[in-house]
């Protein structure tokens, strides 16, 4: 059997006996079906990675056993925040998927002028929720030991209000150069919905000092343009 890998909100040490909750009992123990003696990982995105065996299985919780060495993550080198805007479903989920499996660090999504989706504060706080279990679960697929945050949407003005002057950029098929110059400290990439971002926004982007970027001749998707310029910032400031 393939070793598992479980995110969890406890703390982890050297040696020390871990009780699993419910959630993550029905899953090794009905959908798995693991016994006591079976390995698996468990990260917390903060004590690095621990393999662990399971000593007990009850109904409503499990109990494993961490070793004695960590597998630390190694250091990132280019922390990067997307600001993404809001699209539907599967689109959100798969663009916040790949963007874990490729090194992002946060992600916010934006509420924007040619978003197609509305939310009120109840369904926000659920669909904000559902992402972070998409980034949990990428996290535990693609071997990472930390988890990127999935902030709550916020408008498109106000996220690049926080942005620090010289980390901010912007996607645009017309513009001219790509990721060019020196490495920054960390990386804001706005990336629009279906409809893109309006001129009032980009305008807004450029009074902010974000630069414009340009990752070929061709309109990508709001869903593949995470994966393509997570790709381009690896390969030119980080870990690729």
């Amino acid at each position: 059997m393939r070793l598992s890998r479980l995110y969890c909100d406890s703390d982890l040490s050297a040696d020390a006996l871990l009780t699993l909750g419910e959630d993550h009992t029905h899953y090794l123990g009905k959908v798995l079906r693991v016994k006591p003696g079976h390995k698996l990982a468990l990260f917390n995105g903060r004590d690095g990675e621990f393999i662990g065996e399971v000593i007990g299985i009850g109904k409503r919780d499990l109990q494993v056993k961490l070793d004695s060495l960590p597998r630390k993550q190694p250091e990132q080198l280019l922390p990067v925040h997307i600001g993404l805007g809001l699209s539907r479903g599967e689109r959100m989920d798969y663009a916040i998927q790949k963007a874990t499996e490729l090194g992002v660090t946060q992600i916010t999504p934006l509420f924007t002028e040619f978003s197609e989706v509305r939310l009120d504060s109840d369904r926000a706080d659920k669909r904000t929720s559902h992402w972070q279990k998409v980034a949990i679960s990428a996290s535990e697929q693609c071997g990472r030991c930390t988890v990127p945050i999935v902030s709550n949407p916020v408008s498109l003005k106000d996220w690049i209000i926080s942005v620090p002057e010289g980390q901010g950029f912007t996607l645009d098929h017309t513009g001219t150069a790509g990721f060019v110059g020196d490495r920054p400290a960390s990386v804001y990439l706005l990336i629009g919905p279906e409809g893109g971002t309006s001129d009032n926004e980009k305008q807004l982007a450029l009074e902010a000092g974000f630069r414009t970027v340009r990752l070929g001749p061709r309109v990508l998707r709001t869903e593949t343009a995470p994966v393509v310029a997570l790709t381009a910032l690896q390969l030119r400031w980080g870990d690729f």
